[in-house]
């Protein structure tokens, strides 16, 4: 059945057979059928739904993710792919020719994980944020970190609270972990807390947030919203907490952290606290700092051990150099990305079209109809991300990455997303 899906034999959302009527079709026990069934829902192949039967996930863990690589016309702007802007990343010539001076003397077995150098500036800056105490891992980017913590703590069939819309990759990586992902609906301030309550008390085993620049709504933790949500996780300290900074050097919005001191520096529950340097030095450097409470940052390592070993000394080298020397100014990112961001905001305002966007380079667009409105936008030369990858059980959007949107543009486009949603409208009116 896997080999099936991946060679799309058995198509995304397809009914499989009952298990009796299976088992007896291979002539085998209905038992192999269910352990088989559990299998794949484990891998992330399939998904149960009681007595409505077994399905093909929409997203199978064992197929190409086409939502990464989406379809720009000839000649069209791209708004879609949701890369930071090539001119606010520094050139990294520098930065790795330091880290090969320091590599004179070769990195051998047995060394450290972690750098000093770099352990002793992150700890800093997460200090200065207000991130609880706690031993430092590093690993090969958010999704790698996320993954592992959760690997650490969960098991198959647990559940994981997290933010619908919410980044494309949490959602697949959440199910391909044989765990079951728990939409929580967001505003700007964060996850709602009604949304938050609702899925803890059902029995979900972690809750993931994104402090900053949420993906796709571009949503902001803010400190009141922190304080709730921090009142709710103390009603069930055995919740795993696990928190996305990768807005880290790219926004002008506070960091408001949920494991702040100090709720869940002395809580029974366990908890992470993920910073990547993707968006603001640049994707390919494949970094993330990962602090968190002992237990949690001790399994990680452990098992890091047992695998990679460790995130290659080169790249902490380099990235060290880069915060050394300031490379990157966070105020001017964060106030370029904020300038294209609320402009278009405003304009699509304007035009009676809202849109949530407060930080990140995202802009999140509520639509009637996702298709319609993306072939129309590129139709008229604009590309956009339907927002049918962010989503599980919330409205349909679009996302639009204004990373790349040039100021005189930002007329066109809202005049084209305006038209590309009136005939939809007109329809759902008629």
């Amino acid at each position: 059945m896997e080999r099936a899906v991946g060679e799309g034999t058995l198509m995304p959302g397809q009914l499989l057979p009952p298990l009796r009527t299976l088992a007896a079709d291979l002539g085998v026990n209905p038992n192999t059928v269910a352990t088989a069934y559990r299998r794949l829902r484990d891998r992330g192949v399939v998904e149960t739904a009681g007595r409505r039967g077994t399905r093909v996930r929409s997203r199978p863990a064992n197929t190409p993710r086409d939502e990464a690589r989406h379809d720009v016309p000839a000649g069209a702007r791209d708004l879609a792919t949701g890369n930071p802007d090539p001119a606010l990343l520094p050139p990294l010539d520098a930065a790795l020719a330091a880290a090969a001076r320091a590599a004179a003397r070769p990195t051998l077995y047995g060394e450290p994980a972690v750098l000093p150098e770099l352990e002793r500036l992150a700890r800093a800056a997460l200090d200065a944020d207000g991130v609880p105490e706690g031993p430092l891992a590093v690993t090969s980017g958010s999704l790698d970190a996320i993954e592992r913590v959760l690997r650490a703590h969960l098991r198959p069939g647990d559940a994981v609270a997290v933010e619908d819309p919410g980044w494309s990759s949490l959602l697949d990586i959440v199910p391909a972990l044989g765990l079951r992902p728990v939409p929580v609906p967001l505003d700007d301030e964060g996850p709602l807390l009604s949304g938050v309550t609702r899925a803890l008390a059902g029995g979900a085993r972690a809750l993931v947030v994104t402090a900053r620049a949420q993906n796709p709504t571009g949503a902001a933790v803010t400190a009141a919203r922190a304080a709730a949500l921090r009142a709710v996780l103390d009603r069930y300290p055995g919740v795993l907490l696990v928190e996305d900074d990768h807005g880290h050097g790219i926004v002008d919005a506070p960091l408001n952290p949920l494991a702040a001191r100090p709720m869940r520096a002395g809580a029974a529950g366990s908890w992470a606290f993920v910073r990547s340097v993707a968006k603001a030095y640049g994707p390919d450097l494949r970094l993330a700092v990962l602090t968190g409470d002992p237990s949690t940052v001790d399994r990680v390592l452990g098992m890091h051990r047992l695998g990679p070993g460790w995130v290659s000394h080169l790249l902490q080298n380099a990235v060290v150099h880069l915060w050394r020397s300031g490379a990157v100014d966070p105020e001017r990112v964060a106030a370029r990305y904020a300038a294209r961001r609320d402009v278009l905001v405003r304009a699509l305002a304007a035009r009676g079209v809202p849109a949530s966007g407060c930080s990140g380079f995202n802009v999140w667009v509520p639509v009637p109809d996702e298709t319609a409105v993306v072939v129309r936008l590129s139709h008229a030369g604009w590309a956009v991300a339907a927002g049918a990858g962010f989503r599980l059980a919330s409205p349909p959007g679009v996302r639009i990455s204004v990373s790349l949107l040039r100021p005189e543009e930002v007329t066109a486009l809202a005049d084209a997303v305006a038209a590309a949603l009136r005939p939809a409208t007109a329809g759902r009116h008629a």
